[in-house]
C-alpha cells in the first residue's frame, strides 16, 4: 500500500513539473528572441535570392562574416561575393536553432544544411555549424558577426 501511494505521489509530482515545463516552453521565447529568429530566416532567404537591398538591411556596417574554411569578409565583401554567384545557395535549411538575447545583443547558433552551385553548374552539399551575433538598431536586428565551423 505504501509503495502505491509513493508511486501516485511521484506521478503527480512529475505531472506538475511536466505541465510547468510545457507552459515555460510555450512562453520561453521573448519578443526579441522571436524577432532575431525571424531576422535569421530573412537573411537566409535574402542569401538565396541574392537580394542586395535586403542583405544590406539585415547586416551591420561593421559586419565580420567568417566562413567555415577560414575566409573572413566585411559587409561589402560578403554581399559582393553572393552577388558574384561564384558559389550561390540553392537551398538553406536551419536546425538546432538557439537564440539568447542580452540587452541589445543576441547570440544565435544553428546547423546549416543546404546546397551551393557554382557557375559551371557543380552542386556542393553544405553542412556547417554557425554562430551569429546580432545587434539591435532601433527596432531592427542586424547581423554584426558570423562564424561558421565544420561539423
Amino acid at each position: 500500500m505504501d509503495l502505491k501511494r509513493r508511486s501516485i505521489a511521484a506521478l503527480g509530482g512529475a505531472a506538475v513539473i511536466l505541465t510547468a515545463m510545457g507552459q515555460r516552453g510555450a512562453q520561453a521565447q521573448s519578443a526579441d528572441e522571436r524577432a532575431v529568429a525571424q531576422a535569421i530566416d530573412a537573411l537566409s532567404e535574402a542569401m538565396i535570392a541574392v537580394d542586395r537591398s535586403r542583405l544590406e538591411a539585415l547586416t551591420a556596417e561593421g559586419l565580420s562574416y567568417g566562413h567555415s574554411a577560414g575566409r573572413v569578409e566585411n559587409r561589402q565583401q560578403f554581399i559582393d561575393y553572393l552577388a558574384s554567384r561564384a558559389s550561390a545557395f540553392r537551398s538553406i535549411n536551419l536546425s538546432d536553432k538557439t537564440v539568447s538575447v542580452l540587452g541589445n545583443t543576441a547570440i544565435a547558433r544553428h546547423v546549416l544544411t543546404g546546397e551551393t552551385v557554382n557557375p559551371a553548374g557543380q552542386v556542393t552539399p553544405v553542412r556547417i555549424g554557425v554562430m551569429q551575433v546580432w545587434q539591435k538598431s532601433g527596432n531592427d536586428w542586424r547581423l554584426l558577426a558570423r562564424q561558421a565551423y565544420r561539423i
